[in-house]
C-alpha cells in the first residue's frame, strides 16, 4: 500500500520537561536569600539596661524606634525602612509630622545603658515638644534576677 503525498507521518510528542535550569535558578536564589537575610534583621546595636519589668503593649501598627548610641547619635527606625541617623531637631520634626498623620503612633526608646542621663532627658523633652505622648523604654531582661 502506497502512502499519498498528502499523508504525514505521525510524530510522537516528547512530554518531558528539563528541570535542570530551574534547579540552577533556585540554588542561586537560595544563596542570595541566605546572604541577605542576616543583613535585614540587624538594627542599631546598643547595650540596653537589664531590668526586670512588665512588657508594654504595642498597639500601634508600626511603632517608631528611636535609638541613642553611646556616642550620643540618634537613629530612627520607621517600619521596614532602614535605620536612619538624624540630628535631634530633624528627629523631632519627623516624629511631629508622623504624629499629626497617625495620632496613635507609639515611640519606643532604645537607649544604650552608657548614655548620659541628660541625653535621655533631652530626647524625652524633645518628644514632649513634638506632642509625642505614647513613649516606651526598651530594656533587656536580665539573665540573673537582681535583688
Amino acid at each position: 500500500m502506497e502512502t499519498s503525498p498528502f499523508e504525514r507521518k505521525r510524530r510522537h510528542l516528547l512530554a518531558e520537561m528539563n528541570v535542570v535550569p530551574y534547579i540552577d535558578v533556585m540554588l542561586v536564589l537560595l544563596v542570595i536569600f541566605m546572604v541577605t537575610a542576616p543583613m535585614l534583621t540587624q538594627g542599631i546595636k546598643v547595650e540596653l539596661p537589664e531590668i526586670s519589668t512588665d512588657s508594654i503593649n504595642v498597639d500601634s501598627a508600626e511603632p517608631m524606634i528611636v535609638s541613642i548610641k553611646r556616642n550620643g547619635d540618634y537613629w530612627l527606625k520607621q517600619g521596614d525602612k532602614p535605620d536612619k541617623q538624624m540630628k535631634l531637631a530633624d528627629l523631632t520634626q519627623t516624629l511631629q509630622a508622623v504624629q499629626q498623620t497617625q495620632p496613635k503612633m507609639q515611640v519606643l526608646l532604645n537607649g544604650d545603658k552608657n548614655v548620659p542621663y541628660g541625653d535621655v532627658v533631652k530626647l524625652m523633652a524633645a518628644l514632649q515638644q513634638a506632642n509625642v505622648l505614647r513613649v516606651g523604654l526598651l530594656t533587656e531582661t536580665p539573665s540573673t534576677p537582681h535583688e
